[in-house]
């Protein structure tokens, strides 16, 4: 497999992912504003007088991957027309309708094989992001539900996928094409991230949004106040913290809890095992990729009644065994879910997968 940082990869999107992760291969056209769009390097803002360049880059030879994010509206949808007209970009002159556009443009016979990388908390995929499956190669997706099918859920179909439509030649097609991906760590953080364990002063460590997140936190908490009482030095926060002192605050810790949020994948799995803690986690609704295994980098936690509880105070028992997991859990991140190690598994996957399916 060739070396991804040697290929020439067309990225279109709101996010300079592979723009990121390999610079010098990508050339990247940003459906949303950027701050610094530089043509010079590669980095375009798409607007009319590109479009067409765009077009022709996708569909005629030059490239070895085409990239391409799904939006999360349809330009056309009027949710999206009226926040655009009235959002703030708009009235400083950020016209924000033709980089609407972009995803658009990966229609008809592509000149490379094309890559989805869908990293939305939603668990479906939007019927105006259909083309996408159709024409891609692989479709990579963060809430990837383990019955696939679901994806479909309200959006190709009325309600749960019947029978009938999951016999359909077409549906079966775009199904197979789906795989899962993390969202790993945020890019921002790698080099935030303690260069070795940390001395342990607390049992537990939480940080994040109670009040306007999933249920499955506001349950956990009480378990956490209730562990508190009991004696266990638990460290929680409900202040927004700079990274530095998120990253230092969970690297003292011995175990912190990473329930899920607003989707189940969140940067807190991978950052807490990245800082030598041992992140507890809600128990998984999702396929996963290279996921944090159960008792080796993490422990799994069922959401009834005292799960959480009954999980944490069985981990405190062995400080060693937690030791070791810290350390296993933070290579195991490094090596499978930094910003390159995905971009770099979406390259090597999406070539190698076979064009017939």
């Amino acid at each position: 497999m060739p070396d991804p940082a040697r290929l020439r990869i067309l990225e279109i999107g709101s996010i300079p992912y592979f723009k990121t992760a390999f610079p010098a291969a990508t050339t990247f056209y940003a459906t949303t504003p950027i701050p610094d769009p530089t043509p010079a390097t590669q980095r375009h803002v798409l607007s009319l007088s590109n479009l067409r360049e765009l077009w022709d880059r996708a569909h005629a030879p030059g490239f070895d991957l085409i990239v391409c994010r799904p939006p999360f509206f349809a330009p056309w949808n009027p949710v999206w027309i009226l926040r655009a007209l009235f959002s703030r970009r708009t009235l400083r002159g950020e016209w924000q309708f033709v980089p609407a556009f972009g995803s658009q443009l990966v229609r008809g016979r592509l000149a490379a094989p094309l890559a989805i990388l869908d990293q939305e908390d939603v668990p479906h995929v939007a019927r105006h992001n259909f083309h996408l499956m159709d024409s891609c190669r692989l479709y990579f997706k963060r809430e990837l539900p383990i019955d696939h099918w679901r994806v479909f859920q309200r959006t190709g179909h009325r309600d749960v996928p019947t029978p009938r439509f999951r016999a359909s030649a077409r549906q079966r097609r775009r199904l197979e094409k789906l795989r899962p991906i993390s969202l790993g760590l945020p890019p921002e953080g790698e080099a935030a991230l303690p260069d070795k364990p940390q001395d342990k002063t607390v049992d537990v460590f939480f940080h994040g949004e109670m009040l306007q997140s999933s249920t499955v936190r506001a349950r956990g908490m009480a378990e956490l106040l209730a562990l508190r009482e009991q004696g266990l030095n638990v460290d929680l926060s409900e202040q927004r913290l700079p990274l530095p002192e998120f990253y230092a605050r969970m690297a003292r810790a011995r175990l912190v809890w990473s329930p899920e949020g607003l989707g189940w994948d969140c940067f807190r799995h991978y950052e807490a095992a990245a800082c030598f803690a041992v992140p507890v986690i809600s128990r998984p609704t999702i396929e996963r990729h290279r996921p944090l295994l159960e008792g080796e980098h993490a422990f799994y936690y069922d959401p009834e009644p005292g799960g959480l509880a009954l999980t944490v105070r069985a981990a405190l028992a062995d400080p060693a065994r937690l030791e070791a997991m810290a350390v296993a859990g933070r290579a195991h991140v490094l090596a499978h879910h930094t910003m390159r190690a995905l971009a770099t598994h979406i390259v090597e996957t999406t070539l190698a997968a076979d064009p017939a399916r």
